[in-house]
């Protein structure tokens, strides 16, 4: 039998010397020893692979959902809202709100207040069938809400996809110069 033959069918040390310097981890027994280099290897692959699986599921996060449903520009968006043609719902936070403002002629109701549907009823006056544009940050929100809203019995809801800040659909209200007022609650 030779020396590292010997080595590696010494069950009582599950680590020994390679012949390459590396150091070798017996995985158990009649299973040949894997090296610490490789054993490594393994790992930053693995972490590796979540780290961009992770990436991969925060962009996919950051998608809005695709839907059918009637979408306007920021431009629209206002000058509907100005000529009372609908109502425009800011559904970011108020953190968001005091950051950048909102925009002119809109109602705020954080999308996620557990009274989310009342508040937005009371907006409405009950009226399920009234035109709701819901504008967010980047249109993210906004296609998901308005989806949720279309389920829930709004017939006639609007999706803004630019947002305040811009997305793929468009540069977004703050861009496009549209009218923006201080937000006045508390929170």
């Amino acid at each position: 039998m030779s020396h590292s033959q010997s080595k590696r069918s010494d069950n009582s040390n599950p680590q020994s010397e390679g012949g390459d310097g590396n150091t070798q981890i017996a995985s158990g027994a009649g299973d040949p020893a894997i090296s610490r280099r490789r054993f490594l290897r393994a790992g930053a692959a693995l972490g590796g692979l979540a780290v961009v699986g992770g990436g991969g599921y925060v962009w996919w996060r950051r998608q809005p959902p695709d839907h059918d449903l009637p979408r306007l520009t920021v431009e629209e968006a206002f000058a509907k809202a100005k000529a009372e043609e609908l109502i425009l719902v800011d559904i970011r936070t108020p953190r968001e709100w005091r950051a950048s403002g909102v925009p002119v002629g809109s109602h705020q109701i954080d999308m996620r207040r557990e009274d989310f549907l009342a508040a937005l009823d009371q907006v409405t006056g009950g009226n399920r069938s009234a035109a709701l544009a819901l504008i967010c940050a980047r249109g993210v929100r906004s296609a998901r809400v308005t989806l949720a809203l279309d389920a829930a019995g709004y017939s006639n809801v609007i999706d803004v996809p630019e947002g305040m800040l811009g997305s793929a659909a468009g540069p977004g209200w703050l861009r496009s110069n549209l009218p923006v007022a201080r937000w006045k609650g508390q929170g």
